[in-house]
């Protein structure tokens, strides 16, 4: 997985980055909450510190990076290490699924996605958060991305290949919502979520498993 030497070596810089951007951090949060089940077994591919699944009540998480995997645990989430592409559960086992700047690090998007579809029950869904390469915001972290320690190795995509790699996959009805219409630096307040992509740097999207 490229990419995953900062977070071993800077976990705390990471999570304090939702500390320092408290406002951001919270509109991607209610974007989030607005698309993904409140009911079942949960596992967020990607966990991270645990920054999204642990307000959110995910209850299992994975992530190659011990370092960072340490904070999710220290915030009540089963901790397991492991990567996107080749989880170590078995079929059938989650009722829902969430991966939030996921996408941008694997290896293979098209083997993570197949690997969450795996996990999921029929029924099941898969919530995906990430930065849209197309928005202004977007274009921007591209143009800034050889000076950003965390995203350097980056793969950012856009809705329009997301959807795609869904649809690929097996995936069914997607539904989008987006938030963050402004920099960082003038995100000042909980900005609300709106329907759809193209506008928003923070994109959404909720996809089911047949």
């Amino acid at each position: 997985m490229p990419g995953t030497a900062p977070f071993r070596a800077y976990p705390r810089r990471y999570d304090d980055w939702f500390v320092r951007h408290a406002t951001a951090w919270h509109s991607e949060l209610l974007a989030v909450r607005a698309l993904l089940p409140w009911r079942g077994l949960g596992l967020a591919i990607g966990v991270g510190t645990g920054r999204f699944a642990a307000p959110l009540g995910v209850q299992v998480g994975i992530d190659p990076v011990r370092e960072v995997l340490d904070y999710a645990a220290n915030r009540h989430i089963l901790a397991v290490q492991a990567v996107a592409e080749s989880l170590p559960f078995a079929d059938n086992r989650f009722d829902y699924a969430l991966s939030i700047t996921t996408i941008c690090f694997v290896d293979d998007a098209t083997a993570m996605l197949a690997e969450a579809y795996r996990v999921l029950k029929p029924g099941g869904e898969l919530v995906i958060g990430f930065i849209d390469r197309s928005s202004r915001i977007g274009q921007d972290y591209l143009a800034h991305q050889a000076g950003n320690v965390f995203y350097r190795e980056a793969t950012f995509y856009s809705a329009e290949a997301v959807q795609q790699l869904l649809r690929d996959t097996g995936f069914t009805a997607p539904a989008w919502v987006q938030t963050l219409s402004k920099p960082l630096e003038e995100t000042d307040e909980i900005e609300p979520l709106r329907a759809g992509y193209g506008q928003g740097a923070f994109v959404v999207v909720k996809a089911n498993r047949p």
